[in-house]
């Protein structure tokens, strides 16, 4: 959005008054029972070729929450869901918060030790999760005794499937006889019942999300009712999301995006919610293309692998007209080719787990300018009653146009992590975010984001930021995705490398792409060394992993 014809907000935003947003609800669970009574008929969750009204949810959420009471989950208790992007997901969280606990939501790529470092810290006395990864995973750590889990309860990716399986899920089998407490039965069991309301006040616990570990140990982030309601009626705003509206959930359900921009912005308008078991290009097309979606978040290498599906110039996406993208960055020519491919604008929105979801949007309808200096494109601005400063190193804030810290507080900020007080003191003293990336504000308010910290180069004294490499690279027209790190250098102490995938078709050399990244940046940025490879290692929300390159280079030297 370009100054000369901005908004009425902006402009108030710049004068210093952010909007305010009132918070509706106490809890989270007010905002799905507000929605149950007054569309009890509406489709709730879309999987696939089944529906489930709001009503159905709420009838089956009851039956599952007393059969979670009867079996002695009560107030406070733990319940973690190991799932994909399955109806059980939503289905398990509305019966957590019935039974007034707190839902742990795990990443269904974990193996046995990281589960079972999750369990444990979180001290979670039920899990639900699929019957695979109980069998494949989780059996012998729950038979072994090595965590707190004393019921597991098991699901199937085709238990709300009514007819033939879709492509994705052909290969799926329904496994029979397992020592746990299956879903539908439980369900069925307890068909017509219900407990009593838990009063869940805005300060309870939610759900536990976790950090990804890239500094050490994963942290329980405690997103409470009140961070939940304020930043689902933030995207409701933001976004001007309506019940005519449809959300596509492409990011995981058990991370912070999935959970806010996927569920309870759905549970909130509500809007019906799609959902396709796990990311796969050419099933999300088909669910596209059958439910009409309207709104989506996903990260920007999503996007790419949908730009780049060799179907796709023949579907219909034009439904979707309300787009955002984070987790990532976003290179400029990214933006723009996939706005010429389906004339669609990319949004940029920027938050973290600690955040629970969006501290910064580039508001439905604006254009995020582009840095002329780094070639950085803007995250947005803070959204309603989130205040952010940028500091330097002696904690002092920095002026427009200078690199800092970005420093979070907000309704949406969480209060702290799980049983880790030194690490919640660290990370939020006063209660205010430190949140570990480095950018800065332009004098009009607009906020960018360099990079982490931790990510930094340094060549020869000189600081190179990997994102804006990373830019430069994607403005190749044979480059799918790339990722930057320092490696060791004899004489430069680090060096700058390339990983590079390339499109479909496409060729081109490592000379020549450090050539065409020296032309355009300066001595000391441009990458010495380009490797090509096929994938570049990414997290399950599609997040390039920086660090496991690192990881693997410096294997190499030792």
């Amino acid at each position: 959005m370009s100054t000369e014809t901005e908004a009425p907000w902006f402009a108030q935003y710049r004068a210093g008054t952010p909007r305010h947003l009132e918070r509706e609800f106490d809890n989270a669970l007010e905002m799905f029972s507000a929605a149950a009574r007054a569309y009890p008929d509406r489709a709730s969750i879309l999987y696939f070729d089944d529906t489930l009204t709001t009503s159905q949810v709420d009838k089956v959420t009851d039956a599952l929450a007393a059969g979670l009471a009867g079996l002695g989950f009560g107030r406070g208790d733990r319940l973690a869901v190991y799932l994909q992007n399955v109806p059980q997901f939503i289905l398990a969280m509305i019966a957590t918060w019935k039974a007034g606990g707190t839902m742990v939501s795990i990443n269904p790529m974990n193996k046995s030790r990281e589960l079972e470092y999750l369990l444990n810290d979180s001290g979670a006395t039920v899990l639900v999760t699929l019957d695979s990864l109980y069998e494949e995973v989780a059996r012998e750590l729950v038979d072994g005794g090595k965590t707190a889990v004393r019921t597991v309860i098991t699901t199937n990716e085709l238990d709300y499937v009514s007819g033939e399986p879709p492509e994705l899920l052909r290969a799926s089998r329904k496994r029979d006889g397992l020592p746990t407490v299956d879903f539908l039965g439980l369900v069925a069991d307890n068909e017509g019942k219900s407990v009593p309301a838990p009063q869940l006040g805005p300060d309870d616990v939610a759900f536990l999300t976790y950090t990804s570990g890239t500094t050490g140990p994963p942290k329980g982030a405690m997103n409470s009712h009140a961070n939940v309601v304020f930043n689902s009626q933030a995207y409701r705003e933001w976004m001007s999301l309506t019940p005519d509206d449809v959300v596509l959930a492409l990011a995981p359900l058990f991370h912070i995006t999935g959970l806010i921009a996927g569920i309870t912005v759905a549970l909130l308008v509500p809007m019906p919610m799609v959902l396709g078991f796990r990311f796969d290009g050419p099933t999300v097309l088909d669910l596209i293309e059958k439910h009409r979606p309207t709104f989506t978040v996903g990260a920007i290498t999503v996007f790419i692998a949908l730009m780049n599906d060799p179907s796709v110039n023949d579907r219909d996406l034009s439904s979707l007209q309300k787009i955002y993208s984070g987790g990532a960055p976003i290179a400029p020519s990214i933006a723009d080719r996939f706005e010429e491919q389906f004339g669609v604008y990319i949004h940029n929105i920027y938050g973290l787990t600690e955040t629970t979801s969006p501290s910064h949007g580039v508001p439905l309808g604006g254009r995020a300018p582009v840095d002329p200096t780094s070639g950085a494109l803007s995250v947005g601005v803070p959204i309603m009653d989130t205040y952010v400063r940028v500091i330097d190193e002696n904690g002092d804030d920095v002026k427009p146009g200078e690199i800092g810290e970005f420093v979070t507080s907000g309704p949406q900020v969480v209060t702290g992590y799980w049983n880790k007080p030194e690490e919640t003191d660290h990370a939020l003293p006063g209660g205010a975010l430190h949140t570990g990336d480095v950018g800065f504000m332009d004098a009009d308010g607009w906020f960018y984001v360099v990079d982490r910290k931790k990510d930094q180069i340094n060549a020869s004294g000189y600081k190179v930021w990997p994102r804006e490499v990373e830019d430069v690279l994607y403005e190749h027209p044979a480059v799918r995705e790339a990722a930057v790190i320092g490696v060791a250098d004899e004489y430069r102490g680090e060096t700058v490398k390339a990983f590079v995938s390339l499109r479909p078709g496409a060729e081109t050399s490592p000379d020549e792409l450090i050539a065409f990244c020296k032309e355009r940046m300066a001595a000391y940025k441009y990458p010495r060394q380009i490797e090509l490879v096929d994938e570049l290692p990414k997290t399950v929300t599609g997040k390039i992993l920086r660090r496991e390159l690192r990881d693997a280079e410096h294997a190499k030297t030792e």
